[in-house]
């Protein structure tokens, strides 16, 4: 029997395929640059680490509700009302494996055959595959440095139709590091509101902003769906632990979903991030954060000087989406090269969409200065030669 029909329109995320060949270089004895996967190259803070070995000391590795522990739900609540100054009940947080587990429930949740579902381009690869999944039709909506790489009230109106279910937006955005401003959120969700649609706001690299902190859109209403994570700012990747909060009116049928595809998240993860919001982590991600900012503003100018055109400055994530069209007609290639011959990985704008992937590539900012400048010097001595 042949896979389901739909498999053909989800491509591979060719970035892990990249990340493959890195490491079969690596293996061969080259020494290889990582910039192309999105992963804090930090280790998970010592008082998450501590807490979870505690955890599993004393017993606590069965299942715990799908919803996730009531505690680390309020702990949830309660870093929403410090941070933000916005209150969010416990009840309406689902605790879910990674913010890919929250996005299978929400868009599970969500996403009738054959709806429309509008994201920005360029943008996160799995969103769109998220949505085909589920047996809905993602619909790019093409935005560049006019927008800060970001969809406007505009965009939305231009691309929905009556088929048109909702829209998937991130903030911020992966892989520009642009943000969306308080009131552009807000207009968002009115617009979207109006329509009769629903607003899905992706904020996993919130703590990660270097220009002040990213506006959360449940600010904007009890009516959004926003996924989060503890893998950027929390720097807990491998614990593959996130959070959903959930409109009221949908708790229920997302708890069923939980119950249904996951049991329950991670036990041990989620008692180590119980420890995540104490105020000496906060202390140690808050000096990392500062270190990402340094980072960036090292890169940046440095690619510039060596060719890259940087359209938009990147506010948060770590990411760098550069116009590489001043040096190369097609970033793939390019990022095989800078791959095979210089020993810097980076990922080609072929996984972010169709909007000139060709003219781009994502350098992530995941190591430190000195392997920054490093790489700048093999890309320049490549670009010489």
């Amino acid at each position: 029997m042949p896979s389901a029909s739909r498999l053909a329109d989800i491509a591979p995320f060719h970035v892990m395929e990249l990340l493959g060949r890195a490491k079969q270089l690596e293996a061969e004895g080259r020494d290889i640059i990582h910039m192309e996967v999105g992963e804090p190259d930090f280790p998970t803070p010592a008082p998450i680490v501590d807490a979870a070995q505690r955890a599993i000391a004393g017993g606590r590795v069965f299942y715990t509700p799908a919803l996730g522990l009531p505690e680390l739900r309020a702990a949830i609540a309660r870093f929403y009302a410090e941070r933000y100054g916005v209150a969010v009940p416990a009840e309406r947080i689902a605790v879910t494996a990674g913010a890919s587990g929250a996005l299978t429930l929400a868009l599970a949740c969500l996403v009738e055959p054959g709806s429309e579902w509008l994201l920005a381009d360029p943008g996160y690869p799995c969103n769109r595959h998220f949505v085909r999944a589920f047996e809905g039709r993602p619909v790019g909506m093409p935005v560049d440095a006019a927008s800060n790489f970001q969809p406007t009230v505009a965009h939305l109106e231009r691309h929905w139709n009556e088929r048109t279910a909702g829209a998937l937006l991130a903030s911020p955005a992966n892989p520009t590091g642009t943000m969306l401003s308080a009131a552009e959120i807000d207009a968002l969700a009115r617009c979207v509101r109006a329509r009769g649609g629903q607003l899905i706001v992706d904020e996993i690299y919130h703590g990660l902003t270097y220009d002040g902190d990213a506006p959360t859109a449940l600010a904007a209403g009890d009516d959004v769906f926003v996924v989060q994570s503890f893998s950027k700012y929390f720097q807990m990747t491998g614990w593959r632990l996130g959070w959903l909060v959930v409109p009221e009116r949908h708790v229920r049928d997302v708890e069923k979903l939980a119950q249904n595809l996951f049991i329950s998240p991670s036990t041990p993860a989620q008692h180590a991030a119980l420890a995540a919001f104490a105020p000496e982590t906060i202390t140690i991600l808050e000096a990392r954060r500062d270190e990402f900012r340094r980072r960036r503003d090292f890169l940046a100018p440095a690619l510039e000087r060596i060719g890259f055109r940087l359209a938009a400055r990147p506010q948060g994530a770590f990411y760098l989406y550069a116009d590489c069209g001043a040096l190369s007609d097609d970033s793939e290639a390019l990022a095989h090269r800078l791959l095979e011959e210089a020993g810097v990985a980076a990922t080609p704008g072929l996984d972010f969409g169709d909007n000139a992937p060709k003219r781009h590539l994502r350098f992530a900012y995941t190591t430190d200065v000195d392997r920054l400048a490093e790489a700048v010097r093999r890309i320049e001595r490549l670009l010489a030669g």
